[in-house]
């Protein structure tokens, strides 16, 4: 999961870790309002979520992809384990991230 400050940016990561086979799928959820602390003062945003999926196999790839392509100078990246889910959902995940599925 990452966060950003625009619709496009939201979606041309999505795109492109899709297109990377990186993942097999990314949902945007916009907008959201975020509160932190940066460099010492509280900011509020509006921020667009993106939610990747992807295989733990694939996972640094993702987490690379996002930092080489993120606009933010320290962006979010989380992962949280999948602990069930429908089986040939996950087939479907594992099968659209696989690296031979991108001719490596």
């Amino acid at each position: 999961m990452t966060t950003t400050d625009s619709a496009e940016k939201a979606e041309a990561l999505a795109r492109g870790a899709v297109h990377a086979r990186v993942a097999a799928c990314a949902q945007i959820t916009a907008p959201i309002t975020s509160v932190y602390r940066w460099e010492g003062a509280i900011e509020t945003a509006q921020e667009w979520q993106v939610l990747f999926k992807t295989s733990a196999e694939r996972y640094r790839e993702l987490e690379a992809f996002i930092e080489g392509t993120h606009a933010y100078e320290t962006p979010e990246i989380i992962a949280t384990p999948i602990v069930a889910g429908s089986a040939d959902y996950l087939t479907w995940v594992t099968a659209e991230t696989a690296p031979e599925a991108n001719g490596h």
